[in-house]
């Protein structure tokens, strides 16, 4: 989804009055404001965590960065640890990504707003918005069965796996993002300007490409990197599809194409592969691995970064009106109308077409995979996607809430635009890295083994960050006369949160909850290392240390390894099915609960 930050855009200081931070009631003010305090230091301790697991691994070995630059050779037996192959690997499938989802996602965004009627537009909107959340898992199981064959018969390559197919399965997971933010940032545009074009005689076509485009560019190419960092991130849905061949750099420029339908390896499926286990906690080999996450969250976080601040806090300028000769506006009009209606097809998933070698993708079995080999339903999975989700909501509900108000009331501009770009930082850490991290200080240093609860902390840094950002743009919308009220009244700072802002943005708060749970719903990689099994755990854990679940993602994830029993993949069908519901139920929820509580007649999320 497209999360875009609504930086204040006035003088340094708050937007409105904001009562004094006097005690008044002391113990109980102190423990309101300590809780809410506690969300910020979450935030904080979550990147300490990250940057000292990875700055401890460097520090356990001898990281030669140049060879882990330039060096395309890895052979962990003979201590040669280079990562360019890596390196040019997720940039080749982010370039792909990006030149494959970026025009038919602009052009998709412009007909649903400029184009086509409301009615149409809002469900749409919603639709395209939905597969926004579609868990990675999901896509990656399009991939093997969809994409892979694709390029198989493309390229007449045996399997498919390759660069190419990465690259397309990333199109189609960024790809709604894209949709999503730039359809927000020309909604944001005033109807005024428009008017002014039209009033000259402009045909839509030109009103969109003079006086919309130039100053909702800003936005649309945060919505590009945004979608990115999503792709510099993204472990499972590549690793199921990239082939993971090591050492693999084309020899000169004529090999750069016939390399596309090869395999390769990124630096996140090299991360998310079994060498992390294999490198222990220490030593060269896992200095490498380190360096190889530094460098991948160094990519990640600016992207993100650059991308949240590109669409806020710009003035665009006054546009220059371009106007095409007579006799070319009716054709040009009616083509590009055909362009951008035809690329509102493209954004969701493929379907591969039913045949007598391919049952695994018959819409029938994503029913019938519903039922487990010996009769009855992935109860297991079920149950154990829930458990984790509950007791991840438990934990960063009153985290994620508590950053939202220190941040919206108790921060002053400058440093809540630091405590902002630091919570945006913590959202976009690829997940594979906080699995890492949850693996070496749950699992080993503190003995937990496999553990539900050590699974469900990890996933907490996935929603802080969404419940704290929608908390503190809700707290920034709110009405001056109700804080000026609050002053009239004499309430304390502790009794202002308590009495007004609390009541004030609990609808927006549960609606970031809810889109935080749709996202941490889907999340593979941390729960392969931290709390999932594919078999033997009981349905509901006994007790925390070595009690380990049964989760849906990672079940798909094992069970699409053998995409070749179709049986196996009619169970990954109906696996996936069920958290796609999930997924959307926790999302159509969070919509409702926004358009009811606080009369937003928007349908995007």
């Amino acid at each position: 989804m497209g999360l875009t930050l609504e930086r204040p855009t006035q003088a340094p200081g708050p937007a409105v009055p904001r009562p004094s931070p006097r005690s008044g009631r002391g113990s109980r003010a102190r423990w309101v404001w300590g809780w809410a305090y506690s969300g910020i230091l979450s935030v904080l301790l979550t990147l300490t965590v990250l940057l000292g697991y990875l700055v401890t691994g460097i520090a356990s070995g001898t990281v030669d960065w140049t060879a882990l630059l330039i060096s395309s050779t890895w052979s962990p037996g003979n201590l040669a640890f280079g990562g360019l192959a890596m390196i040019y690997g997720s940039a080749v499938v982010c370039v792909l990504a990006l030149v494959l989802a970026v025009p038919v996602g602009w052009a998709a965004a412009v007909a649903l707003s400029e184009y086509l009627p409301p009615r149409l537009a809002k469900p749409l909107r919603l639709s395209i918005e939905l597969l926004a959340a579609v868990p990675s898992i999901v896509y990656g199981l399009i991939g093997i069965m969809v994409i892979r064959p694709f390029v198989a018969d493309l390229g007449d390559v045996p399997g498919g796996d390759s660069l190419l197919a990465a690259g397309i399965v990333l199109a189609v997971m960024i790809m709604p993002t894209i949709v999503a933010v730039s359809v927000d940032a020309l909604a944001a545009v005033p109807g005024r300007h428009r008017e002014a074009a039209y009033s000259l005689g402009l045909t839509r076509r030109e009103v969109v490409r003079s006086a919309v485009l130039p100053q909702a560019r800003p936005g649309m190419r945060a919505g590009v990197l945004l979608g990115l960092a999503r792709a510099l991130g993204e472990a499972i849905a590549v690793f199921m599809v990239i082939g993971r061949a090591d050492d693999r750099l084309p020899e000169s420029l004529g090999d750069v194409f016939s390399f596309l339908v090869r395999p390769g390896q990124t630096l996140t499926t090299k991360l998310a592969g079994p060498e992390p286990m294999l490198a222990g906690t220490s030593g060269p080999y896992f200095a490498a691995l380190c360096g190889l996450g530094i460098i991948l969250l160094t990519l990640v976080a600016a992207a993100t970064i650059w991308g949240t601040r590109g669409s806020t806090g710009r003035v665009a300028r006054a546009p220059r009106v371009r106007r095409s000769s007579a006799w070319l506006r009716t054709p040009k009009h009616r083509l590009t109308t055909v362009v951008r209606l035809g690329a509102l097809l493209l954004p969701g998933p493929p379907r591969r077409p039913a045949g007598p070698r391919r049952r695994g993708a018959q819409p029938g079995l994503l029913v019938h995979g519903l039922r487990r080999r010996g009769g009855g339903w992935h109860t297991r999975q079920i149950l154990g996607t829930l458990l984790l989700l509950a007791t991840t909501a438990l934990i960063a509900l009153p985290l994620g809430y508590g950053a939202g108000i220190v941040i919206g009331t108790r921060a002053s501009a400058k440093t809540a635009r630091v405590l902002e770009t630091l919570t945006v930082a913590v959202g976009g850490t690829p997940t594979i890295l906080l699995g890492l991290a949850g693996y070496v200080l749950f699992c080993t240093t503190m003995g937990w083994g496999r553990s539900w609860l050590a699974g469900a902390v990890v996933l907490v840094p996935v929603v802080i960050p969404v419940v704290a950002l929608t908390t503190a743009g809700r707290i920034r919308s709110m009405p001056a006369e109700i804080t000026e009220a609050a002053l009239a009244l004499g309430l304390t700072s502790s009794q202002y949160a308590r009495s007004v802002v609390i009541p004030y943005t609990w609808p927006a708060t549960l609606t970031g909850l809810l889109l935080g749970l749709a996202r941490a719903a889907g999340e593979t990689a941390p729960l392969i290392f931290t709390a999932t099994v594919f078999f033997g755990a009981p349905a509901l854990p006994t007790g925390i240390v070595n009690a380990p679940v049964q989760a849906l993602p990672t079940h798909i994830f094992t069970l699409s390894q053998d995409s070749g029993a179709p049986e196996a993949i009619a169970q990954a069908w109906g696996s996936a099915l069920v958290l796609v519901l999930i997924t959307a139920g926790l999302l159509s929820l969070a919509v409702f609960l926004r358009n009811r509580f606080e009369g937003a007649r928007r349908w995007t999320t």
